[in-house]
């Protein structure tokens, strides 16, 4: 299954995406960007100042291969989405994105692979970090 997700540019031109999110009383959301091989990476900018609750925190480079985790929970019922990222596409500013690996239900569809846990637990622990305010899986 590929999911198209939006990506913007950064100021010398290169595709980048955002980790953002936060877990509210009930809910949380939150999407991860990591490296091929689930590695955390270097942002190029981290949001410090204004609203900071639930947006966007920190802004990463992205290339084809890199791994994105989408992460949803209502009463830490989860559902996440492991997607690699296949094409990038400059002209529409999206990432066509190829989904890996579901939680669902309960249970994966296929158990990820030992590198992609760290990601997995981040995104999990950025859906729950309540009123988030800061970025959680980067290089700092």
């Amino acid at each position: 299954m590929e999911i198209e997700l939006r990506i913007d540019l950064t100021q010398k031109g290169l595709p980048a995406m955002w980790e953002e999110g936060a877990g509210y009383t009930n809910t949380g959301h939150s999407i991860i960007v990591a490296g091929p091989n689930g590695e955390k990476l270097k942002p190029v900018y981290i949001r410090r100042r204004g609203g900071l609750v639930g947006v966007q925190h920190a802004l990463f480079v992205i290339r084809e291969g890199y791994i994105v985790v989408k992460a949803y929970h209502h009463r830490l019922d989860f559902e996440i989405k492991v997607m690699r990222i296949k094409k990038i596409d400059m002209e529409s500013k999206i990432a066509i994105c190829e989904v890996i690996h579901t939680f669902d239900k309960g249970e994966w569809d296929i158990d990820p692979p030992e590198n992609l846990i760290p990601v997995i637990k981040a995104a999990k622990e950025k859906a729950t970090c309540y009123h988030c305010r800061y970025p959680v899986y980067f290089i700092e």
